[in-house]
């Protein structure tokens, strides 16, 4: 049984996707390593540094389901790294002697790190998608709600009206960023490493660096412009972006959380019959994926602080930073999977329910709209001074219980400057609304890029 809650049986599908599973499972991890042992020797053949004959019998034993798994923990075990088993394992299963030409001028972080790299590209992929339909989700709730009021919040307190499109239209212009974070990492990212034990390329004298570029290019890989053994930016960089991804996905969480509060009621998760529920309150309609989004978010920051901490190695080869890199990245990078799918799910369904937006504008009697009042009023009798009486009659109204618009309409300095209709027109929240829509055409013609 599993240990962890990314492999759990109960759990799996919370914390994790099969999917990004896969990618990170020993069997795929495994092939990555003789994917690049294979690269190696066809270029290697090419170039005629090994026999012909030796790459094609290297490459037709180049498949993860011929490595006994069993044998391969007790190779690791004995030896501290995966590569040499896998590589004594496909020497055995090559006829006429032919292995002995297997990894040749290589080194175990060469593979490690280039299959790494094959690992981040196919698990980016997913990303990218979650991204891109996540952004379609959020561009959807931005056009629909573009004129729909609501109230923005400071300090959790009532501030002044936006509308739910524009709330939504932040959302996604972070999304938009993200997609060209994306895009912009993967010529940094999705570069290979081949340079020999530490560095130099001397095993394979003059011809390292034709060997190197062959490589790359027949795993489609960038070619790095000299070994990056104990430099790990590259990985770092990933999963700082995953980091950024997933925090604003905490953020959005945190949003949906407040707003679905029963008093509040401004939106909802998707509805599925007991999806939710409480085991004695029937009632209940938990926002769960928020709920493991805000859980989750947290966990992978500081999985991402940990190969900030791995990118101190020492010298040309680390000893034992390296090795967090193992543990954490396939952990982020599945718990991050977990929260786009999350984020993907309650996005693409969630609930908005305008008439309790506008019962919540209305819920102090107008004083949402006391900036407007204060603005409306200031050209008149100043700005610092309208500020004070419009707050004095805020905190009358409080105290009173009385109606904020009839104590505007009786105050003798504010009927001398603005009529009843004009004070009506001022506190009408719509009429409040600033460049709200205008920043959401704006964020959905993708502006910001």
């Amino acid at each position: 049984m599993a240990a962890t809650l990314i492999d759990s049986v109960v759990f799996c599908d919370l914390f994790s996707t099969q999917a990004m599973r896969d990618i990170f499972s020993d069997k795929q991890r495994v092939q990555y390593y003789l994917d690049v042992e294979a690269a190696l020797a066809k270029v290697q053949a090419r170039l005629g540094i090994i026999p012909e004959e030796a790459a094609k019998e290297i490459c037709s034993h180049c498949n993860a389901d011929e490595i006994d798994f069993v044998r391969l923990k007790a190779q690791t075990e004995l030896i501290g790294y995966p590569v040499f088993g896998v590589v004594q394992q496909l020497v055995a299963l090559c006829d006429k002697g032919l292995g002995q030409w297997c990894h040749w001028g290589t080194t175990t972080q060469d593979i490690t790190d280039t299959a790494t790299v094959l690992q981040i590209r196919a698990a980016l992929e997913l990303v990218e998608t979650d991204v891109g339909a996540i952004s379609i989700a959020l561009a959807k709730l931005a056009k629909e709600y573009r004129d729909t009021p609501m109230v923005a919040r400071s300090n959790l307190q009532q501030a002044v009206p936006i509308t739910f499109g524009y709330k939504a239209a932040v959302w996604l212009a972070g999304f938009h960023r993200h997609q060209q974070r994306l895009e912009e990492i993967k010529k940094r990212a999705l570069v290979g490493e081949f340079g020999g034990a530490a560095g130099n390329l001397a095993s394979l004298g003059s011809q390292g660096l034709a060997v190197q570029v062959g490589i790359m290019e027949e795993l489609k890989l960038g070619k790095p412009c000299i070994a990056w053994h104990t430099m790990r930016d590259r990985i770092t960089e990933v999963a700082c972006l995953l980091g950024l991804i997933t925090g604003t996905l905490g953020k959005i969480a945190l949003d949906i959380k407040l707003m679905a509060q029963t008093e509040v009621g401004e939106v909802s998760e998707p509805f599925t019959s007991g999806r939710g529920a409480s085991s004695t309150m029937p009632q209940k309609h938990n926002p769960v994926s928020s709920v493991y989004i805000s859980g989750i978010v947290p966990i992978i920051r500081q999985q991402v602080a940990a190969l900030l901490n791995a990118m101190e190695e020492d010298h040309e080869r680390a000893t034992g930073t390296w090795e967090i890199e193992w543990v954490v990245l396939p952990e982020i990078f599945c718990l991050s999977a977990a929260t786009l799918a999350q984020a993907r799910f309650a996005l693409s369904g969630l609930n908005v329910y305008p008439e309790n937006m506008m019962r919540n504008l209305k819920l102090t009697g107008g004083q949402v709209s006391s900036e407007a009042v204060m603005m409306g009023l200031g050209p008149k009798i100043g700005r610092e001074k309208a500020h004070d009486l419009v707050y004095q009659i805020c905190c009358d109204a409080v105290e009173s219980g009385q109606s904020f618009a009839e104590l505007l309409k009786q105050n003798p300095e504010i009927s001398a400057n603005l009529s009843s209709s004009e004070v009506d027109e001022l506190l009408d929240p719509k009429n409040y609304l600033g460049l709200c829509g205008e920043m959401v055409d704006q964020t959905l013609a993708g502006k910001e890029r």
